[in-house]
């Protein structure tokens, strides 16, 4: 089990208490995306650029998915990522800060201990990076048999890898790369 920082520097695990677990498709999932969403633009405000997307498994329909709200919040402008900090933290976010690469930062609500399970996570990029996770959406959508595909591939991987979330993201990585080759090719 690994050790993670916390945004005070603290060390901790939470892998037994937060283990990964997929659930049906839920027809609540874009509406909580909407609801979220706009929670997050009255807390942003308009002082800079953005544009917000929902992505990942709850974003597809009838696919299976961890029933944790994925956003993408697109910012060119890497200088204003500091400000998106404080108004995330007052909607119940914890910027995890471990991750010293400076092309994302992300963001959980509801993760334990700080709660008592994942809801959202927020995902900041700009928009070269965004622009691939958006195409994999799209491709899953139009796709619905690649869907079924990747469903099944996520449900062996939260049997194997329940407790290891990096794992279980990064044994994903191989479907997501022939998913975009895939895309490119037909579009």
């Amino acid at each position: 089990m690994t050790a993670k920082v916390t945004h005070d520097g603290k060390r901790w695990s939470n892998a037994d208490g937060d283990a990964i677990r997929l659930e049906r498709s839920d027809p609540s999932w874009p509406v909580r995306f909407t609801a979220e969403a706009a929670a997050i633009r009255t807390a942003l405000g308009d002082g800079f650029a953005y544009e917000i997307h929902h992505v990942g498994s709850t974003a597809v329909p009838r696919l299976a998915a961890k029933p944790i709200i994925d956003i993408v919040l697109e910012v060119p402008d890497r200088a204003a990522w500091p400000s998106l900090i404080e108004p995330l933290q007052r909607l119940g976010y914890v910027h995890w800060a471990e991750n010293p690469d400076t092309t994302k930062m992300f963001f959980v609500k509801g993760m334990p201990p700080f709660g008592t399970g994942r809801t959202h996570h927020v995902h900041v990029h700009t928009p070269d990076a965004v622009a691939p996770i958006v195409v994999f959406r799209d491709y899953l959508v139009a796709h619905p048999e690649e869907a079924r595909r990747y469903e099944s591939l996520k449900r062996e991987l939260a049997t194997k890898l329940a407790t290891d979330r990096d794992g279980y993201t990064k044994a994903k990585e191989g479907f997501v790369r022939e998913a975009l080759r895939k895309a490119a090719s037909s579009g």
